[in-house]
């Protein structure tokens, strides 16, 4: 039977992620200790967000939780701390945001934060976080009308990519006389264990106890699965392999890997690693 095999949550969007055991579920997207997926963001001077595609060394800004802060490392940095208490959304610091098409309220985080990303990363930039007052909703088109909450992601609140699915990737790299990638380039929260390579594509609901997950949308891909997430260097780009037999014309010729998702049902359930998942097929 199909179980969770890997949970990952990104505090900040375009950094390295938490690998956990154990996961809160919420309509926005995976939670551990009150931190939220894709919570916090980096952005430029003009309040647009940065990511991996033009800024790969993002991949090596390491969170680690702790009792009331974020610890951020990176390398050849001293490490930063980030308290995780709420600010006071009527008095703190704020300002508009953009994520892609979207514009959003997000409280500042201070200057001495600000000095250590652009610092690491060599640009000026600021670290922003989502705020209480704000909101941000998936696109209509392909949930059914219904409009679901997200934060700082791309778009929808969950990626889920089954294990199968890289496994064949690799066979065909492999073939080639390739080397194999990890799954942390395709950057997921949820990776299923037992099912047919690429089954998440045409999958109607994961069931996780009462918990409900309905994929919504194939994941088109930009050049970051190129990018080594342990080096933060780009490399070889799968994306030469994957254009031959993974091209969605639902999504405009999109190279996909993955299935975007929305939590339908189990708002504030718990998820674990080995937890089993009924599936359900859309045909």
């Amino acid at each position: 039977m199909p179980i969770i095999s890997e949970l990952t949550l990104y505090p900040v969007k375009s950094c390295a992620g938490l690998s956990l055991k154990q996961a809160t579920l919420t309509r926005a997207g995976l939670m551990t200790e009150q931190v939220y997926d894709r919570e916090w963001m980096l952005v430029d001077a003009s309040g647009v967000a940065l990511t991996q595609r033009e800024h790969p060394r993002m991949a090596l800004i390491v969170p680690q939780l702790k009792t009331d802060t974020m610890e951020l490392r990176a390398p050849g940095m001293l490490r930063l701390e980030i308290p995780l208490g709420l600010p006071d959304p009527d008095s703190a610091p704020a300002l508009q945001v953009q994520v892609w098409d979207d514009t959003v309220l997000a409280y500042d985080c201070d200057d001495v934060t600000a000095t250590w990303f652009s610092k690491y990363l060599g640009i000026a930039c600021r670290l922003v976080r989502f705020h209480a007052n704000a909101q941000r909703l998936t696109s209509g088109k392909w949930t059914g009308g219904a409009q679901h909450p997200t934060l700082f992601s791309d778009g929808y609140p969950i990626l889920v990519i089954g294990s199968g699915s890289l496994q064949d990737l690799n066979d065909k790299l492999q073939q080639q006389g390739r080397q194999p990638l990890p799954m942390n380039r395709f950057r997921p929260n949820l990776v299923i264990g037992g099912l047919d390579a690429f089954e998440e594509d045409y999958t109607e609901e994961f069931r996780i106890g009462d918990a409900v997950l309905k994929p919504v949308k194939p994941c088109a891909r930009c050049p970051m699965p190129s990018i080594d997430q342990s080096t933060g260097e780009f490399g070889p780009d799968p994306l030469d392999i994957l254009q031959g037999y993974r091209a969605k014309p639902e999504v405009d010729g999109g190279i996909c890997f993955g299935m975007n998702a929305i939590v339908a049902t189990g708002d504030g359930i718990k998820l674990s690693v080995g937890d089993q998942i009924e599936v359900t097929l859309s045909f």
